[in-house]
């Protein structure tokens, strides 16, 4: 499993205004451009843990993320910063955080005029129902045109289960079903679900799991979780990303019926 760069951000460009966490574009020491995820924004680092872990899940399936990377933030760069929510933003986010390589010339996906290939629809759709991704609907799609082809991002949103308080010791949620996918945006598009299944659950073997949950900070997962110590937590992960591909896989038989 790769392991993520770490960049040193240089300048705060500015604020994407989009939702409650105010990403934002920054520039960094290697020269480059990122869209900055704050660790001081409201769900705190476990919105990292999410960004992180289905970003690299989803690259091991073979689906377009943009280079996910570790970002330091220095938290004199809010000196010069005449917003106060941004300036307390940047202070609080004082270390490190998160960020994707900035896609320039970039569109968003329009789901009026954009109808993807069944194969492509069913991957994503597939990705999402496993990760139980909310945020892949009509209104905010989170899917980028770059060079001909569909690029996912913004997952902070997905493993939901991690906001409930004691979900480390139910290992039944796993196995619970996901009503928000019917929202998903490219669900009518996804007709061939069951044959992209075992390709895509069998692609994510234990080593590739417990790869990309030893790349989390063990920062994040203790200041979230203050009473596990980092292995206990990223144990609890693994459980539920390995328990949910069990057969049967309820995601699955969800995805297919609200297709």
């Amino acid at each position: 499993m790769r392991v993520p760069r770490t960049i040193n951000v240089t300048r705060y460009v500015t604020p994407l205004r989009e939702g409650g966490s105010l990403p934002a574009i920054v520039e960094a020491d290697d020269d480059g451009l990122y869209v900055l995820k704050f660790r001081g924004a409201g769900q705190g680092a476990r919105a990292l843990i999410a960004e992180l872990v289905s970003g690299e899940l989803a690259r091991a399936l073979g689906l377009q993320v943009p280079e996910i990377v570790f970002a330091n933030l220095d938290p004199d760069l809010a000196r010069t910063e005449p917003d106060p929510e941004i300036h307390a933003l940047i202070h609080d986010s004082a270390g490190l955080n998160l960020a994707l390589d900035f896609l320039p010339g970039s569109v968003t996906y329009d789901p009026v005029v954009q109808h993807p290939p069944a194969d492509v629809a069913s991957r994503i759709v597939w990705f999402d129902a496993y990760v139980t991704n909310v945020d892949r609907t009509a209104r905010n799609t989170n899917m980028l045109n770059w060079h001909r082809q569909l690029w996912l991002i913004d997952h902070g949103a997905t493993l939901y289960f991690h906001h409930s308080p004691g979900w480390e010791s139910e290992p039944d949620r796993a196995r619970r079903q996901f009503p928000a996918l019917k929202d998903h945006v490219l669900l009518r598009y996804a007709t061939t679900l069951n044959e992209v299944d075992e390709n895509l659950s069998r692609a994510l073997t234990n080593d590739v799991i417990t790869g990309v949950l030893d790349l989390v900070p063990d920062s994040w997962l203790s200041s979230e979780n203050a009473s596990l110590v980092p292995v206990d937590v990223r144990r609890a992960y693994c459980r539920y990303l390995v328990d949910r591909l069990e057969r049967p896989r309820p995601f699955l038989g969800e995805a297919v019926r609200a297709s």
